[in-house]
């Protein structure tokens, strides 16, 4: 191989290592790749490089053809060297012109892009342009000496690059070095280096075999200044001058001391990098070839060359500054190098150690099988469990697109991948879903209303929903999934209802609470790149029930938290809308879930702090608090007898059943002769005979456990039945104690102990308090005998179901320093009672309508010459809401005109301030708490007329019920009642 030869692969081999970008990259990789095979066979027949030994034997038919195609295309060239407006103006011996001094003033410019070509520095340049290419090519083969050529580095970039594919067969670096439609003395730098070119290699067009691209190697000859364009050509013909560097005598210790850094960097940089070490190692053997003498400027471009430089250095002329500058860049580079270093050496680290644990495991799974103990199951036999579990499944499109994709990863995946565990559990999911199977529905009306009925008494419009739903089933022949939301108070039943309907349709059941939940992860499910991924709790109902139209009852709706995770209730969204939920995104199974058939119940307290949207998409049914005859039916019938089975006072009647028929199917056998052991004879248990009396049981409900639900009477029947146990327990023991000690009764018969004895108890409403303690509750009424002026029975609603509420109304004389003039003051109401702010704004209002209804009457002026105050009872008990406003009113206008309330009358409604009685909630709880407090006569607004018709009859009976719409009607009834009381007295 010759020396250019070699030269070129060196400088291959250093082009590799400078920084190219995106689109040099894609210039440089084209003409490679089609002049690989011939760039080392080509021999220039000019210059004197080249080696009758170095141009490869071929046949005689392609070393024909071959000078054939270069004589054309010579002849080609030739002619368009010599049309006007060539590179330089040239002889016809092709010589370039030159000054007195040798040195050429006139020469061919090409832009470089990234980094400058250096003195003493090879380089290998690609050239795009076709018309460059042929010019470049023309010079070099006509020229009897070597072509120069100036380099000079483009400033910068421009922002858009050329499109590749605008012109057919030019690459995109063709156009930026084209010069002509740019002013080259701004476009590039000014300091630039000259360049002999060693060797350039034409690049042929496959299609018609014109050159489109030149490949040449330049070798630096020194630096040079940009005087003057002379053509923009393409090519560019330029006027350079040559800068010569300033003269170093050896003597400068300065110099010599940053020229001793210099080298002994570069020596580090050949340590820490071997790509480095070989190309300065190039370029040290070349500098030594051309000086005896090693000069700070040759130092200079030496480092530079290492780096990726721009061209600063060249631009210097004193050898110190152009010393600091390349020995700045070194350093750089250096810390880059040592940093790529440690990169890899981590990299190589790790991949030792990794390929160490995996020769072991090899190893030790060859080990296994030798011995038969491998029972570690492999990819394959995992996969076939997958593949049986969807056997029999209509998977749908997606899903089954899904599944294969991520069956061919796992058939790939080793199991020390760290991909391998995520992605089984991920198969697992998704195989374990119940893809189109679904439970049979009953469509049995009757045997649903009986298991309702077994379990809940009451609840008459959640069973005729259900009802409704079996029989849209039966017409349709299929069940749509639904979104029922139970509001009501704690304790009456909307969770335990859930499952009774499951039963009741033939439906898998499965429950979760969202109470307090503030990751929605916990509905939609994590992404499966986390460590630990699950699905939301929707998909791990579907996989746990494995069937696709279970029941899910969603507790606590209303209780939904909200925190830096994220609004679980805007989650609820998707899978609460009938419109959506047939294609439900988990996040963790990314592919769409069918949960159009799930039937959804959700349950909840309160709907003021149920999100709007959310609200929207179900169909709420409203439960009410049950009223004495209702909680009596539930404690008699379902309270009671569990509480018993529970705590062993009672056998269930299914256990009793079955213990029936084994001493019915026991036929006697004649025993086998044993030999005589005397054993202590068996003692039974005693037949326990329990009784909690009605009245005990009404009792308990009206002193102890006034609440809406039936949870606290549960509770308190709970703890009766755990007292009787104790004294069954008891009574059993001292029965034991005085049979041990006494073996004949007071007759004198032996006793048997085989024999079971009989404990009776019985609660009754006298021995109550012994059980449950004092009663919470002593009395309904605040007042027994007449109400004071300003005392007014009102009726609330609370958490308890329903009470009275008492509102008292006083006033003081104010202070005059003339009591001859009449008071001008405006008049102040000061409420007590820890009332809400709602209110306390109702106060006002009243107040307002009361002295409004003085002024109609004639009797203005009590409210501006006394200070009132206005109370409610039970300061302990925080007070709200609106429906105290007629009752305030009335309090006050009592108080003013000084007529007592009958004690019997109880009043509630919303007033506004031209006197209006608007609706309020919670008419059932009311009524029964005045049926509790003994009042007779109602007055209710006429809003809320259908809310009381729709009372059950017994809670109606016996009560005198007056709706109002204005506030005179509320006057006329409550002092016409007060007048007719005072009358009969």
């Amino acid at each position: 191989m010759s020396r250019i030869s070699l030269g070129l692969v060196k400088a291959l081999r250093s082009q590799s290592l400078q920084a190219r970008s995106t689109w040099q990259l894609r210039q440089d990789a084209l003409p490679a790749l089609l002049q690989t095979r011939r760039f080392f066979g080509w021999s220039s027949n000019s210059g004197d490089d080249g080696k009758k030994g170095d141009v490869p034997e071929s046949t005689g038919t392609s070393e024909s053809s071959t000078d054939e195609r270069q004589s054309g295309r010579k002849s080609k060239r030739t002619s368009a060297a010599a049309q006007e407006g060539a590179i330089v103006p040239v002889k016809q011996d092709g010589h370039l012109r030159k000054d007195s001094s040798g040195f050429e003033p006139v020469c061919m410019a090409l832009p470089l892009f990234g980094r400058p070509l250096f003195p003493w520095h090879n380089q290998l340049i690609q050239i795009t342009s076709p018309k460059i290419a042929k010019e470049i090519l023309s010079l070099t083969e006509n020229s009897k000496k070597m072509t120069h050529i100036g380099f000079f580095l483009r400033k910068s970039m421009p922002n858009e690059l050329p499109k590749e594919g605008e012109e057919e067969d030019l690459l995109p670096s063709a156009k930026l070095e084209d010069m002509s439609g740019e002013d080259p003395m701004e476009v590039l730098h000014n300091v630039g280096t000259i360049g002999r070119v060693a060797q350039a290699v034409p690049v042929w067009s496959p299609k018609d075999g014109e050159v489109v691209a030149v490949q040449m190697l330049v070798q630096g000859a020194g630096v040079v200044r940009l005087e003057k364009v002379l053509n923009k050509g393409p090519p560019l013909q330029v006027q350079i001058a040559q800068i010569t560097p300033e003269e170093w005598d050896g003597k400068d210790e300065m110099v010599r001391a940053t020229m001793n850094e210099t080298i002994l960097t570069v020596q580090e940089i050949m340590k820490v990098s071997s790509s480095f070490r070989e190309h300065a190692q190039y370029v040290n053997q070349s500098l030594q070839q051309r000086n005896a003498r090693v000069q700070p400027d040759a130092v200079a471009h030496l480092a530079a060359s290492l780096t990726t430089a721009e061209g600063a250095v060249l631009d210097a002329t004193n050898p110190l500054d152009k010393l600091r500058l390349a020995l700045e860049l070194l350093k750089k580079e250096l810390e880059v190098a040592k940093l790529q270093q440690k990169i890899s050496n981590q990299i190589e680290e790790k991949m030792s150690k990794n390929q160490r644990e995996f020769m072991l495991r090899e190893q030790l799974k060859s080990i296994k099988k030798e011995l038969g103990i491998d029972k570690d199951d492999g990819s394959e036999t995992i996969l076939q469990k997958f593949k049986e579990r969807l056997e029999g499944k209509e998977v749908p499109k997606e899903a089954k697109e899904a599944i294969d994709t991520e069956f061919e990863k796992f058939a790939n995946l080793a199991k020390e991948s760290q991909e391998y565990q995520m992605t089984r559990n991920y198969l697992d999911w998704l195989s374990s879903m119940p893809w189109s199977v679904y439970s049979k529905d009953t469509f049995d009306l009757k045997k649903a209303r009986e298991i309702l009925d077994r379990d809940h008494y009451g609840l008459a419009d959640i069973k005729d929903r259900i009802r409704e739903f079996i029989a849209v089933g039966v017409l349709r022949g299929s069940m749509q999934g639904k979104i029922l939301c139970f509001v009501g108070p704690p304790g009456v039943g909307k969770t335990s209802i859930g499952k009774s309907i499951a039963e009741a349709l033939g439906r898998e059941f499965y429950r979760f609470s969202v109470g307090g939940l503030y990751d929605v992860a916990e509905i939609k499910g994590h992404r499966r790149t986390y460590v630990g991924a699950m699905p939301g709790k929707i998909i791990q109902c579907l996989k746990k029930v494995q069937t696709s139209n279970p029941l899910v009852l969603i507790d606590e709706v209303d209780k939904i938290g909200r925190g830096h995770h994220g609004d679980p209730s805007s989650a609820l969204l998707e899978l609460l809308d009938p419109s959506q939920n047939s294609a439900f995104m988990d996040h963790y199974l990314d592919v769409a879930v069918d949960c159009s058939n799930i039937l959804f119940v959700c349950t909840a307290n309160v709907l003021d702090t149920i999100p709007g949207p959310l609200l929207d998409r179900m169909e709420v049914i409203r439960l009410t608090g049950y009223d004495l005859q209702e909680k009596m039916k539930i404690a008699e019938q379902y309270l009671v007898p569990n509480a018993m089975v529970e705590v062993g006072l009672k056998q269930k009647k299914a256990e009793v059943a079955e213990e029936v028929e084994k001493s019915e199917d026991a036929k006697p056998q004649e025993p086998e002769p044993e030999p005589e052991v005397k054993a202590e004879p068996k003692q039974l248990k005693p037949e326990v005979k329990a009784e909690i009396e009605t009245g005990a049981i009404e009792s308990l409900i009206r002193w102890y456990c006034r609440e809406a639900g039936v949870r606290n009477l549960q509770k308190h029947i709970e703890r009766i039945c755990r007292k009787l146990a104790t004294k069954v327990v008891e009574k059993w023991e001292d029965k034991s104690q005085g049979t041990s000690s006494k073996d004949t009764d007071a007759t004198g018969d032996a006793i048997d102990p085989s024999k079971s004895e009989v404990i009776e108890l019985r609660v009754d409403e006298a021995s109550l308090s012994e059980y449950v303690g004092k009663p919470v509750f002593t009395s309904d009424r605040l007042y027994e005998g007449q109400l004071p002026s300003g005392t007014v029975t009102g009726l609330a609603w609370t958490a308890m179901g329903g009470s009275v509420l008492y509102i008292e109304a006083t006033a003081l004389a104010r202070r005059r320093s003339d009591p001859d003039k009449p008071a001008t003051a405006p008049p102040m109401l000061a409420v007590t009672g820890q009332l809400g702010n709602v209110m306390k704004e109702s106060s006002q209002i009243a107040l307002l309508v009361a002295r409004r209804q003085l002024q109609a009457r004639g009797k203005d002026g009590f409210f501006e010459e006394h200070e009132l105050f206005l109370h409610c009872p039970e300061g302990a008990t925080p007070k709200d809401g609106p429906s105290a406003g007629v009752t305030m009113t009335t309090a006050l206008l009592s108080l003013a005109m000084k007529k007592p309330i009958p004690t019997d009358l109880a009043m509630t409604g919303e007033v506004s301030l031209n006197g209006k009685v608007l609706a309020v909630g919670g008419i059932k709880e009311k009524t029964i708490a005045a049926r509790r407090a003994g009042c007779k006569t109602l007055i209710f607004p006429e809003a809320n007329r259908r809310d009381f018709d729709e009372l059950p009859k017994y809670l109606q009976d016996g009560l005198n019920v007056h709706f109002a719409t204005h506030f005179d009607e509320v006057f006329d009834v409550a002092f016409k009642e007060a007048e007719e009381a005072a009358n009969a007295a």
